[in-house]
């Protein structure tokens, strides 16, 4: 049946690690080097002899956010696994992030006009995705277990300690976040991360989707944003509800950060990745009228006087910003879309 699944999604018909060698167009031991089974980057301090860079976010409530991004050469090669291999194989049909033909916009429109929405997060949602689940992956697929080694090795990084030293020091939170990014995980930052979470939540996405089923609702994920959204039958059971899909998320490996978890009535403003829902998919009018005042000051005063985060690439962020508004809703999509074309570059 597994190797059915290498013909059915067309996949390179990879026998053993010297096949995926020469499919990688590199010697055994260089391709061994990358992919980096024995974990040596933990314990790597010369940051030449790293595979990988890596930068600390702050968070909401004190948390951290290790950004793990590969260098040049292991980036290519996980590009070709993502493009051969990863991305052929379909996550569940609840998954909306990462995809392609997917987008915030259809992640929204599952909860257009519902009495309820339901919003749940996942915590620590790419670190908590050991290496052991991505080899699962690549073993269901029906890849030898050499083979599986290799490539997940590739997609999973085991992050120095020496990269948490001046933040963990009397801090059992910063400590204990260290702790779980020193295990083999799917590191924040890699192009192979986001397609392969999806394929490792398939079986959560199943139960889950089966749960908003029970009660009438549907049910979307983002990444680690959970949606779910109903009637009155939901509408009943939310705080229950939540508890039975905090207990699911547990048993499949994940925990809910029950502190962004929101209930949200249709008398109240539903928003589900920044994205108001009530009536139909659309941004809010305070994020319109920030957005529209940045512009216009730009045009007014020049795009450096709003710059005030010296980000390196303001036009296009800003143009990102201006095309989500735009997919949401054209007609203030489009308003948007005149200021920033008369700005002075």
């Amino acid at each position: 049946m597994a190797r059915n699944l290498i013909r059915r999604f067309r996949l390179p018909a990879i026998q053993n690690d010297f096949d995926l060698a020469e499919w990688f167009r590199m010697p055994l031991k260089q391709l061994a080097w990358y992919a980096d089974c024995r974990n040596i980057e933990r314990t790597t301090h010369r940051e030449p002899l790293r595979h990988y860079r890596y930068r600390l976010l702050t968070k909401r409530f004190g948390q951290l956010r290790l950004i793990e991004s590969p260098k040049p050469r292991l980036k290519s090669l996980q590009r070709d696994l993502l493009e051969e291999i990863i991305g052929r194989l379909p996550p569940h049909s609840a998954a909306h992030g990462f995809r392609r033909g997917r987008s915030i916009k259809t992640n929204a429109m599952e909860h257009v006009g519902r009495r309820v929405v339901i919003r749940m997060d996942l915590e620590d949602f790419f670190p908590s995705i050991t290496a052991a689940r991505v080899r699962a992956v690549f073993l269901g697929v029906g890849y030898p277990r050499d083979v599986a080694e290799l490539l997940t090795g590739l997609c999973t990084n085991a992050a120095p300690s020496a990269v948490w030293r001046d933040v963990t020091t009397g801090d059992r939170l910063a400590f204990n976040q260290a702790s779980r990014y020193a295990v083999p995980h799917l590191p924040q930052g890699s192009p192979t991360s986001p397609a392969l979470a999806n394929l490792v939540t398939l079986h959560l996405d199943r139960r889950l989707s089966g749960l908003a089923t029970a009660v009438g609702g549907a049910y979307t994920r983002y990444a680690d944003d959970l949606v779910f959204s109903g009637d009155d039958q939901l509408a009943r059971s939310a705080k229950r509800f939540c508890t039975h899909v905090a207990a699911t998320a547990m048993e499949e490996g994940f925990q809910v950060n029950f502190r962004k978890t929101r209930i949200m009535h249709a008398s109240g403003r539903q928003q589900v990745a920044g994205v108001v829902v009530n009536a139909h998919p659309n941004v809010s009018r305070r994020e319109f009228d920030l957005l529209k005042a940045t512009l216009t000051n730009c045009l007014r005063h020049g795009p450096e006087s709003q710059n005030r985060t010296e980000h390196p690439h303001y036009r296009q962020h800003l143009a990102g910003r201006v095309a989500h508004f735009e997919m949401l809703n054209p007609a203030r999509g489009a308003k948007l879309r005149e200021l920033f074309e008369k700005i002075a570059w």
